[in-house]
């Protein structure tokens, strides 16, 4: 089996979420490690929702499993 590595958070979108959602303007740069935590997150998310999914006897991943 091979597993294939892809990159899910486009790291130069990061600042500018985190600009939109810093309503007082407090956070003003990103560190490196941010895009690698939420890869990290949003494949463990993603690993939890194919579970879920295959323990409801589904073949299709949906935003409820997550």
């Amino acid at each position: 089996m091979v597993i294939v590595k892809m990159t899910l958070i486009v790291k130069s979108n990061i600042k500018k979420v985190v600009e939109g959602l810093d309503k007082e303007k407090a956070v003003t740069s990103v560190a490196e490690e941010v895009g690698m935590a939420l890869e990290r997150k949003v494949e463990e998310m993603l690993s939890e929702g194919i579970k879920r999914a295959k323990a409801n006897g589904r073949r299709t991943l949906q935003a409820r499993d997550l």
